[in-house]
């Protein structure tokens, strides 16, 4: 495969320049994204009490952390990049390998950058407090995602310094929250955290139960992207961990304290009637509250910006493996970045923008998110069983896996049974990935067409200054 990263500089190929640092910096920034702003509104108002509301984010952080180890392990155990995709190559086979890079690119990456880059949008609009038409919000939003495709194209040293950059921003945002809420505290608004109030209201819904810890989840997703990067990481028998590992805990740190802040000012069902932080800024920062949609747009330029730089090269092992176009398995030969995936991603992604149910298409295939995870981490299982003798740096207790993946599954099963409709939606999604294999992949071409597919690679290689990867 033409993965292998080199440290000689006369070698096209990309370079390790993610470390400890780096790599934490990433998880940090894609994890830590508009979702912490947004996302507890839908635990409160589904889970009725403060105690349960702080009870799920715990568990959301737990359940996210041993998912995140059992990636850490495969990671060390196959270190290349590709990520659960590469997982699934090795484990299972190219076809369920082709599936779950189909679905990711067509609809979850793009879409998912679509939303994050709307949301930019309408929080910078609300710095100015004046109506906006939409198509400024859409220019906003594209134009966010244009600068960050130019970034990431320029160069991988530059994204990760505004990776770090932006996550910096991040914690200090949510810092400045947790300082408010203790603040709040010492001032004696402690009512909600009364031993005789901390639970009252709580639900015995399970499907509000299931709705409530989907939401947390949403906001702690993308811990598994770092192993998209592998090659890029230096010494990543010990960097992945410890960067996974780090940045999980500081996340699940800093979102508790966060609902802490919140619920010093604010009741489940007040918290569940918009966004939670802009309600928690006018209760509590006065003018100031003017700078919570700078604090969300910051997250989701950084969250943005961290999967570019991760997806990008996912699509880019895919094409090396032959599942994706051809250039999109190339590197530029200035920049050493894989510059035609980064360019697809971005405009499958400016695509997106321009349809309404843009929000839909996340929830349509979110189902099978949880259960490729599920899948993935059962693969590390099997691969415990079948090659005993693999050199594994990390080696998690057995019970860790086991439950990462049953907890995975569960919550793409409970999904489905809960959405059957939009989940069904989501399955026919992936499923049009079965005739996509068969015809792209697996079906031999006419020469004439392969003739054509060829010239039209030579010309995007000569618009792009991209090149095949040295080894």
């Amino acid at each position: 495969a033409r993965t292998s990263a080199s440290s000689d500089d006369s070698l096209v190929t990309m370079k390790k320049t993610v470390g400890f640092v780096e790599g934490t910096a990433i998880v940090l920034g894609i994890v830590v994204g508009s979702g912490i702003f947004l996302s507890p509104a839908g635990v409160a108002v589904n889970s009725g009490s403060v105690g349960l509301s702080l009870v799920i984010w715990a568990l959301c952080g737990i359940f996210s952390t041993l998912g995140a180890l059992s990636f850490a392990e495969l990671g060390t155990t196959i270190p290349r990049s590709g990520g659960d995709y590469l997982y699934i190559l090795e484990i299972f086979g190219p076809f369920w390998a082709f599936m779950r890079i189909w679905i990711e690119l067509t609809v979850i990456r793009p879409a998912s950058h679509a939303i994050i880059a709307l949301t930019l949008s309408y929080y910078v609009v609300q710095i100015n407090c004046i109506i906006t038409p939409q198509i400024v919000i859409r220019l906003i939003s594209l134009l966010s995602v244009g600068i960050l495709t130019w970034i990431n194209c320029r160069s991988s040293e530059l994204s990760t310094r505004v990776q770090q950059v932006f996550t910096v921003a991040k914690v200090l945002a949510l810092l400045i929250v947790i300082v408010m809420g203790a603040v709040q505290a010492v001032n004696g608004k402690i009512d909600n955290f009364a031993s005789s109030f901390v639970f009252k209201g709580t639900t015995t819904d399970v499907k509000k139960i299931v709705l409530a810890i989907n939401a947390g989840l949403w906001a702690f997703s993308g811990w598994n992207e770092l192993n998209y990067v592998t090659d890029e990481i230096k010494n990543p028998a010990r960097n992945l961990p410890l960067a996974v590992v780090t940045s999980m805990l500081i996340t699940t740190g800093l979102y508790i304290l966060v609902n802490l802040a919140y619920f010093t000012v604010l009741s489940p069902a007040l918290a569940g009637s918009g966004p939670t932080a802009v309600i928690f800024g006018k209760l509590t920062m006065g003018h100031w509250s003017i700078c919570i949609p700078i604090f969300v747009a910051l997250c989701c330029f950084g969250g943005i910006n961290g999967s570019i730089f991760t997806s990008s090269r996912l699509f880019y092992i895919g094409a090396c493996e032959g599942h994706l176009p051809s250039i999109m398995g190339m590197i530029n030969l200035k920049n050493l970045t894989p510059t035609p995936s980064i360019i697809v991603i971005g405009l499958i992604s400016a695509v997106y923008m321009v349809t309404e149910n843009v929000f839909l298409l996340i929830n349509y295939v979110n189902f099978v998110y949880f259960l490729s995870m599920g899948f993935t981490i059962i693969g590390l299982i099997l691969l415990r069983i079948k090659q005993p003798q693999m050199e594994r740096p990390l080696k998690l207790p057995l019970i860790v896996p086991i439950i990462a993946a049953s907890l995975c599954m569960l919550t793409g099963v409970v999904s489905f049974v809960i959405s059957p409709v939009e989940s069904g939606i989501g399955l026919a999604m992936v499923l049009t990935s079965v005739p996509v294999y068969i015809v792209a992949v697996k079906m031999k071409k006419p020469v004439r067409l392969v003739q054509t597919y060829e010239s039209l690679t030579v010309f995007l290689q000569c618009m792009t200054n991209c090149v095949a990867e040295e080894i």
